[in-house]
């Protein structure tokens, strides 16, 4: 979600998303002050580039916005706040740069109130926190404590500054009194952002891990019963 709230509001206010690399690569460009449109040109007879690898480093910029200018608000978004937030200067790949303020709070608030994500009809999506909560909810009474005991924070949107602080903020107002709430960040971005893969790779090495392996026939056929019954 963090990744499309970013490229939504991009395009919104009509910033040409290009990376460095396409830049330097297709592009010339000259230097322009702060806020105004971006001056570039293409450069002539150069081979087309893939849709996949255009697409691929357009969310290299988004990410690096995202990583350089987002920040989490403290609590519920509140424009009053949001605009005495100290700005922060970002230069796109283009050249377009400006001093970014309340952005900073308001595109990724729709991860935590995904009431604030625009273009979405009959929105359905549940905050981070309610996910979370709900997910938990949703187990075995008697594994609960361990799982509220040991909520580990995984991805590339919770490397956004602040959204630590926020999830174990939220919860702590969620978590029953009588669980334990404890969250797990990895300080290394790398680990942090590929901790799924991470994970996913060591699972697969294990010598015993074949042995739960499901075919699609097997699935097809037994459903999610067949899972319970290999991965007890």
């Amino acid at each position: 979600m963090g990744d499309l709230q970013v490229s939504s509001w991009i395009a919104e206010q009509h910033i040409p998303l290009l990376s460095q690399c396409t830049m330097d690569m297709y592009f010339s460009k000259e230097a322009v002050r702060e806020g105004s449109p971006a001056n570039w040109k293409r450069k002539e007879k150069l081979p087309q580039v893939t849709r996949s690898w255009h697409n691929y480093m357009c969310n290299c910029v988004i990410q690096d916005f995202q990583a350089s200018v987002l920040q989490v608000s403290d609590s519920t978004y509140d424009e009053q706040v949001a605009a005495q937030m100290p700005t922060v200067h970002y230069e796109f790949p283009n050249g377009y740069n400006c001093d970014f303020g309340a952005e900073r709070l308001k595109i990724p608030e729709g991860l935590f109130d995904p009431s604030n994500v625009k273009g979405l009809s009959g929105n359905t999506m549940l905050g981070v926190s309610h996910v979370v909560t709900t997910s938990v909810g949703m187990c075995d009474i008697d594994i609960r404590p361990g799982l509220y005991g040991s909520v580990i924070v995984a991805g590339g949107n919770t490397l956004i500054q602040s959204f630590t602080d926020r999830l174990n903020r939220e919860l702590s107002q969620k978590t029953p009194p009588s669980m334990r709430l404890k969250l797990i960040a990895n300080n290394t971005t790398v680990e942090r952002r590929f901790s799924s893969w991470i994970g996913g790779s060591i699972l697969a090495s294990l010598g015993t891990f074949q042995q739960m392996w499901i075919s699609k026939q097997e699935y097809e056929e037994g459903g999610k019963q067949c899972v319970e019954r290999k991965c007890p």
